[in-house]
This record gives C-alpha cells, structure tokens and sequence, in this order.
C-alpha cells in the first residue's frame, strides 16, 4: 500500500441523542483515529457557566480552555436536562463558538488521524475530511435511549421532560444563525433508529473502507 497522504480524518453531525457519539467512539475505535466530542465541550463550558456564574463568559472560558484536560472533563456528568438546555444557547453564541472552534481545529491539526464528532463538524470544523457522517434518530426513540442513560444517575427524572429538553435543543441547534446542524451535501446518512450498534459499525466500516482503499491504494 502506496500512502498518497498522511491523514485521514472523519466527521459525525447529528442531532441530540441520535447516536452519533455512539457512532463516532466506535468507528474511531476501529480504525485507530484520535477521538473528540464536540457536544462534550459545549456541555462542559455550560457546566463551568452554570457552576461559576462568570461576569464575563468569553474570558472566563478562553482560560478555561487554554489548558483544558478532556480526560478529566469526561468524569464529569455533564447530561443533564439543564445542561443540554443551556449548551444549545451558548452554541448561539458567535464568541464562545470561537473560542471552542479554535480548540476543535487545533486538535485536527495536532491529531491528522482523528474522529471528531458535533453539529457542525462536516460544515464548519473539518469541511474537508474524507469521510462525513450525519446521523438521525426518531424523537420518541432518542428520548428513550437518553432518558435510561440518565435514569441511572438521576432517579427522579422524568422521560417527558427528557424529551422535551432534547427537542428544544434540536430545534435551537437547526435555527441558529451561526453555524446551525446541516447535513453536508457529501454526508452519509446513518439513522440509528433502525440500526442497532453492530449493524451501524458494519454500514459505516464498509464506506470508510471504500474511502481508504480509493485515498491509499493506487
């Protein structure tokens, strides 16, 4: 095998709870990539927001984030109702999306054999990847798969208000002015309501195959 590029990086948008984290984690599992959740680094600056209640947010976070430890930020639960609400106001925001953009770009740049996965990495953090996946999921379904990953840490949560935290989080995230969730014209499309784990890894294994064989081999 003749290697024509040293890199090969692969981007996953969706929706809230739409499986796409799921998606990303296994297929850069598979493949040997650098991992990133975007949508972690969205729900922990509204984490540190809400915890400290800064007087300035942009400042407070670009400290924050010049020295951030992404392992020691995913100990933390950061799935909340609270959370997921105010992450999706924040995303509007055009000075803090800067501030978390630079860390995404900067962590492609570091890492040329990564996966990154968000809302809008295909169209705005990595348009040029060589493999762009876009996943979706019925609501009733990603409530569902939401509401019994959080039932185990918040034994009072409700499944109704569970679904309606993540349907305004999905209409937040498509109505933005700045940088909302589009599917890329390039993207895969990979509905995880009709696909269980296996069977989405095997969909996504075979393109990102095809990919790799047409950029390496000549």
């Amino acid at each position: 095998m003749k290697l024509k590029n040293k890199s090969f990086q692969i981007s996953c948008d969706g929706g809230a709870a739409t499986g796409k984290s799921t998606g990303a984690k296994m297929i850069a599992k598979k493949f040997n990539l650098k991992f990133l959740s975007s949508g972690i680094l969205y729900r922990y600056a509204s984490y540190l927001i809400l915890k400290n209640q800064p007087k300035n947010k942009v400042s407070f976070l670009k400290s924050k984030f010049k020295n951030l430890n992404y392992n020691k930020m995913k100990t933390i639960n950061l799935h909340s109702p609270e959370i997921s609400e105010y992450s999706a106001i924040i995303a509007k925001m055009s000075k803090i999306r800067k501030i978390l953009k630079i860390y995404q770009i900067n962590f492609a740049k570091k890492n040329k054999f990564c996966c990154i996965e968000g809302r809008d990495i295909s169209t705005k953090i990595l348009p040029k990847s060589d493999v762009k996946f876009f996943f979706k999921c019925n609501l009733n379904i990603a409530s569902k798969r939401r509401y019994a990953e959080l039932k185990k840490k918040k034994n009072k949560l409700k499944l109704a208000d569970v679904k309606k935290a993540l349907r305004i989080r999905n209409f937040l995230d498509t109505t933005r002015k700045n940088s909302p969730l589009l599917k890329h014209r390039d993207s895969i499309e990979i509905d995880t309501g009709k696909l269980n784990k296996q069977a989405m890894l095997t969909k996504m294994s075979k393109y990102v195959r095809k990919v790799m064989i047409k950029k390496y081999v000549n």
